[in-house]
């Protein structure tokens, strides 16, 4: 028997929900666009002989690393609350910027005080922070592009919907749950195991208590499909 008083796709259809995954897919696209950038550039750089860049620059960029810095702990914190992966590969955004300024300022700052031949130092490192952000950009489109193909990577909520189930009463143990995620939001489609001899509308009734207790538990769950099990 399945239970459900409405439509999975109802509120979040699969089709906006997926929506999210791509925009992660833009966000890593420019990282990586933006790496293969500073990296082609400071390769040039390397092979060009040219000055150390002036001291100012390393007041700009340190005002620079420290509003990226911010930027990227916010947006991050705002990932989290919403667990949204685009907001996140935003936040490394924000973090790569960072990054890269760091690598220049330590390498200015080496050029500045080690004098003739370090001229190239700032190009070397901005080189190094190009790789950090093209591997951390894998790192972001990894979990989204597992979203987008339906993986089942939520082993720590399962693990709470089950514990969640066992305190509505009625419910002697449960089998299957599938989760997926659409935008935001979790969708759940569980197996209940009830006693075998119930009617039609108390099964009914354990399903929705089910389904109000997860969604109380747990409010980043957005519905809850309930197929409810005989124990015998």
């Amino acid at each position: 028997m399945k239970f459900a008083s409405k439509p999975a796709d109802e509120n979040h259809p699969y089709g906006h929900g997926r929506i999210e995954p791509l925009i992660t897919f833009v966000v890593v696209g420019f990282l990586i666009s933006s790496a293969i950038y500073i990296a082609f550039t400071s390769i040039q750089n390397i092979q060009t002989p040219h000055q150390s860049p002036e001291s100012w620059t390393l007041y700009i960029l340190a005002a620079i690393i420290l509003w990226k810095e911010i930027s990227y702990q916010l947006v991050l914190r705002k990932s989290k609350e919403t667990s949204s992966s685009a907001l996140k590969a935003e936040a490394w955004h924000h973090r790569s910027d960072a990054i890269s300024s760091v690598a220049a300022f330590i390498g200015i700052s080496i050029s500045l005080f080690m004098g003739d031949g370090f001229e190239t130092a700032d190009d070397w490192a901005a080189l190094f922070a190009s790789i950090f952000i093209l591997y951390n950009s894998f790192l972001i489109f990894r979990p989204a592009f597992g979203e987008i193909m339906d993986e089942h990577t939520y082993d720590d909520l399962v693990s709470e919907i089950r514990k969640y189930s066992q305190e509505v009463d009625g419910i002697i143990d449960t089998e299957k749950c599938y989760v997926r995620k659409v935008g935001f939001k979790y969708h759940v489609d569980l197996h209940a195991i009830v006693k075998f001899d119930i009617t039609v509308k108390e099964g009914h009734e354990i399903s929705h208590k089910l389904k109000d207790n997860l969604k109380l538990r747990l409010p980043q769950i957005g519905d809850v499909l309930i197929h409810i099990e005989p124990n015998e």
